[in-house]
């Protein structure tokens, strides 16, 4: 039973990178310099420049970088945990049929110490993917530096949102994990 749980959270972490991974795939797609696509006027002493530009695409690449380490991580432990199974399986039979119980020996200390790691890829994925997200809204619709009202309205929320949601994330693994 604790083994399934652990396969399914681990397809859920790999399934949860796959869409932020698609999500950077299509930020890095678009085109920053693209002048029709921005709500700056280009005329305004308040352009974005171009370390924002180079911003975005590091933190794109980074966000990517984590996001890959963390589902390889966990699909490491998947296929580990799979192949453990097939090797140690022990097979019981009840009065009303038969039914299979799998016995799975497993290494928990590491299980959960490659648990975790791949969760910490998760979160900084995640804080790149908000900083570039960051960088996205101030070539959009001008630079923080500016104190563009409308920057400021919309990064507002994506930085008290995704890191109260990464908080929560990390305390309930934690609490999962002391259990």
């Amino acid at each position: 039973m604790t083994t399934s749980i652990h396969v399914t959270a681990l397809d859920s972490v790999v399934n949860v990178n796959s869409l932020f991974t698609l999500a950077v795939f299509i930020g890095l797609t678009w085109n920053p310099y693209d002048s029709s696509n921005v709500l700056v006027d280009s005329g305004s002493s308040c352009w974005p420049n171009s370390k924002i530009a180079e911003d975005l695409i590091k933190f794109h690449v980074y966000s990517f970088s984590s996001f890959l380490f963390s589902s390889l991580v966990a699909l490491a432990i998947k296929q580990a945990l799979k192949i453990s199974k097939s090797h140690t399986l022990n097979v019981h039979f009840s009065i009303r049929g038969t039914q299979i119980f799998e016995h799975v020996d497993v290494n928990k200390t590491l299980l959960r110490v490659g648990m975790m790691v791949s969760a910490a890829g998760s979160v900084a994925g995640c804080i790149f993917l908000m900083l570039a997200l960051i960088n996205v809204v101030q070539i959009k619709v001008g630079p923080l530096s500016c104190g563009s009202g409308h920057a400021y309205a919309a990064i507002v929320p994506l930085v008290i949102l995704v890191p109260l949601a990464l908080l929560i994330y990390v305390c309930v693994g934690f609490y999962a994990f002391t259990r």
